[in-house]
């Protein structure tokens, strides 16, 4: 309850329109994109609290160091040890498979700048889960935020992600210049 009322001061506040499709029904990877800045993760907070969305996210394991740990994980932060990223994919498997029930909010093009493929954590979650993928997203060009879609992934990789780069296509983040073009390095061997 005092996250919906946070998220209604927030969004009362703010110059940016929460917009798009309602809460999904059902456990869903969040894709959130494109991520250029960290203040996406306060739109991120914004738009789970305003909609009642238990999320989960993925964060590089030094945001949980220290007193910063705690915090992290009381907002849903899953720490990623980037020597071992599979392990992460493992991992968020098990706790759907035991029967957790969340949102996963992943940003696969990773960290800000310097990538040309987004990570495919993502998509290997959703297939192994069963989750759909719902499209979370920043628009610098109209100052909405918010959820997409929510689609469910074929296994046709290049189809998939071609489904994906036309929601993406017209979305710019805070920061255009660091945008990454929704593609997976997995797409090169399904023919993209």
């Amino acid at each position: 309850m005092l996250r919906r009322l946070v998220s209604r001061l927030y969004w009362a506040c703010s110059r940016w329109t929460l917009v798009g499709a309602p809460a999904p029904t059902r456990p869903t990877v969040l894709i959130g994109a494109p991520h250029t800045s960290n203040w996406d993760f306060v739109l991120m907070l914004g738009i789970a609290w305003r909609l009642g969305i238990d999320v989960r996210w993925l964060g590089k394991k030094s945001l949980f160091d220290g007193w910063r740990g705690p915090i992290m994980r009381r907002l849903g932060g899953i720490p990623v040890d980037r020597t071992d990223p599979g392990r992460v994919v493992s991992d968020v498997v098990a706790k759907v498979r035991a029967g957790e029930v969340f949102g996963l909010v992943v940003t696969p093009d990773g960290t800000r700048s310097g990538h040309s493929y987004w990570k495919s954590g993502f998509y290997r979650i959703a297939r192994e889960t069963g989750m759909p993928v719902t499209l979370g997203f920043v628009d610098r060009t109209t100052m909405t935020t918010g959820l997409g879609p929510t689609i469910e992934l074929t296994g046709d990789v290049a189809a998939d992600m071609d489904a994906i780069r036309a929601f993406y296509a017209d979305k710019a983040g805070l920061r255009p210049e660091h945008r990454v073009e929704p593609r997976l390095r997995e797409e090169l061997g399904s023919g993209a």
